[in-house]
């Protein structure tokens, strides 16, 4: 009686794909799904109605020029004004957090764990509202720009503090203590010597912040506003409702976008050039 072989009983052993064919397989279908979706998302779409609500060009040229002579310019008015408030409080609350006085570090602490935790929404409707309310008789020096200053002042001043304190602890303590070999007062040595360096290390988070303030200024329709003095979101809600018409709204999302998007990038410039030096 003949006897069969291992190899022929169960055929040639099969090819096995390598590690490197298995990722190019695997790169091939998602990119087959990826086009199917846009395919797809293509061919449901009504762009007809689309064009009609979200892009006509006619309403887009009424936009201009006030879009950026006075939205545009005073969204970025209170996004400056902001962000220098929020920088100068925040430096101030971030060397009371690293005080050794600790009346300072209380206060620091729970400023920076309340206005974090609040929404920025209930810090406008506090500034617009409460403010008058608890001072009567009193106004904001600066009108809307004063109210929209303070409220975005108060919510990135929390964000900020961190921030600032992050960047002054990662100095190395030796340039402290060598500024003090020196005859520097601690003082001294922490104005002239870590603050400056830390403001190197902390300038893509603080980038990425202006780019938050950028976006919470929308919030200034809460308060108000009269005509000349709206900003982007709210110059675009009112033509969009006076138009019955998106346009005006997608018009006013790419203004934003002309303006966070470079920020964007530049701060993720920053942070690679940064993670380069201290490699």
């Amino acid at each position: 009686m003949s006897t069969v072989t291992s190899s022929t009983r169960t055929g040639a052993p099969r090819a096995r794909l390598t590690l490197r064919q298995k990722r190019r397989l695997s790169l091939a279908v998602q990119y087959a799904l990826f086009v199917a979706a846009v395919v797809a998302v293509a061919l449901v779409a009504d762009w007809q109605t689309l064009r009609q609500n979200f892009a006509r060009t006619e309403i887009a040229a009424e936009m201009f020029p006030e879009v950026l002579t006075v939205a545009l310019k005073n969204t970025v008015i209170y996004t400056l004004s902001g962000f220098t408030g929020g920088l100068v409080l925040g430096v101030l609350l971030a060397l009371m957090r690293l005080s050794s006085v600790p009346p300072y570090r209380w206060l620091a602490m729970a400023y920076i764990e309340v206005f974090r935790g609040l929404p920025a929404l209930l810090i406008f409707l506090f500034v617009g509202v409460g403010v008058p309310l608890a001072f009567p008789g009193s106004t904001i020096p600066g009108g809307t720009v004063g109210q929209v200053a303070l409220a975005l002042t108060l919510v990135a001043a929390a964000y900020m503090a961190e921030t600032v304190r992050a960047g002054i602890q990662a100095v190395p303590k030796g340039q402290t203590e060598a500024a003090r070999s020196l005859g520097m007062s601690s003082t001294w040595a922490l104005i002239s010597i870590v603050i400056p360096q830390a403001f190197r290390i902390i300038v893509p988070p603080l980038t990425n912040e202006l780019v938050l303030l950028f976006k919470d200024s929308s919030l200034v329709l809460f308060l108000g506003v009269q005509l000349g003095d709206r900003e982007l979101t709210k110059f675009g809600r009112d033509l969009a409702s006076t138009k019955a018409n998106i346009t005006p709204i997608l018009i006013a999302g790419l203004c934003y976008l002309a303006i966070t998007i470079p920020l964007s990038y530049l701060a993720r410039r920053l942070e690679a050039r940064n993670a380069k030096a201290t490699a």
